[in-house]
């Protein structure tokens, strides 16, 4: 049985990270006592950064290297605000055949997150 999900990135500055985390996806953010990692926390998503200057930059991992698809209540809304911030979007917001009307962004450090409504299949049909 899983009983929660934790991602954990390298990032490479973890004030920059952490900020936008915080300013632009409404993230808290914690100390966890050790000054190279915080814990970023938004409703059951945590995020667990640590700071990696050196590690291959995330914009360099290519297509399809999205880390996280987060499910939310009002995609439209959340894309809205995404979108107010100047974050780049990596897929526009569209309603998808497999149900979910989602978009894409890439972070600060260049991570890629899905963003996604349940929207059910029959919502597609005519």
């Amino acid at each position: 049985m899983i009983l929660g999900t934790m991602f954990v990135l390298a990032v490479p500055n973890l004030a920059t990270s952490t900020a936008f985390y915080r300013d632009v996806l409404g993230f808290t953010i914690h100390e966890v006592g050790d000054p190279g990692w915080r814990i970023m926390e938004r409703d059951s998503c945590r995020i667990m950064a640590g700071e990696c200057p050196d590690a291959l930059p995330p914009a360099q991992l290519g297509d399809h290297s999205y880390f996280a698809y987060l499910v939310v209540d009002d995609v439209d809304n959340f894309f809205a605000h995404i979108t107010s911030t100047g974050t780049e979007i990596t897929k526009p917001i569209a309603s998808e055949p497999w149900g979910m009307r989602e978009f894409g962004l890439r972070t600060v450090d260049g991570h890629r997150i899905m963003i996604g409504q349940d929207i059910g299949p029959n919502t597609l049909r005519g």
